[in-house]
């Protein structure tokens, strides 16, 4: 039989294929078990930094303004914060582009693996990386002085939670989803 898919972990009448929607199903007890903690894993470190931007923000629009752009004119904030230097900004957003990049890339694959229909799976394989643009783009601008962006930020801070968790949810239902494993 001729397989032109040369790539590991599934096997389906003779060939490996990982890249056939709703592949998950296929995995086997211990590819479920690796992908869940990985799941898992990824997710405490997801949340935590959710947690960080709400400790930092206050998950308001001048919260995020003033962890940015400072609040040293204001002499009765509890605490004092200063405007970001070009090269932290920079240092934030290219760690943020490149890590949410790789980590939204593998959720994507992951959920490229789950059956449902097709336009939601492309919605929330896509809409993660959208998120990512427009949120710290949004922060750049915001840097740059267009304070309304702050609003952008949230609204996409938001999408890019929301999408991650059904993604997450979508992943965990399949992978331990009792009924058959056939397409």
């Amino acid at each position: 039989m001729n397989c032109s898919l040369p790539l590991l972990l599934l096997k389906k009448r003779g060939c490996y294929k990982m890249f056939q929607a709703g592949y998950l199903r296929l995995f086997s007890n211990e590819l479920k078990v690796l992908t869940a903690f990985f799941l898992i894993t990824l997710s405490i470190g997801f949340y935590l930094g959710i947690g960080f931007v709400n400790h930092t923000t206050d998950s308001h629009p001048q919260g995020i303004v003033e962890n940015y752009n400072g609040n040293e004119a204001d002499e009765l904030a509890e605490t004092m914060k200063f405007k970001k230097s070009e090269h932290e900004m920079y240092n934030i957003l290219h760690t943020h582009f490149l890590s949410l990049s790789v980590i939204f890339f593998l959720l994507g694959l992951l959920l490229y693996g789950v059956p449902m229909n097709s336009f939601w799976r492309k919605f929330l394989m896509v809409e993660p990386l959208l998120s990512v643009m427009l949120t710290f783009g949004g922060i750049y601008f915001l840097w740059l002085g267009m304070e309304w962006m702050a609003y952008l930020v949230i609204f996409s801070g938001i999408l890019m939670i929301l999408s991650y968790t059904a993604a997450i949810l979508l992943i965990f239902k399949t992978l331990f989803n009792k009924k058959s494993s056939s397409f």
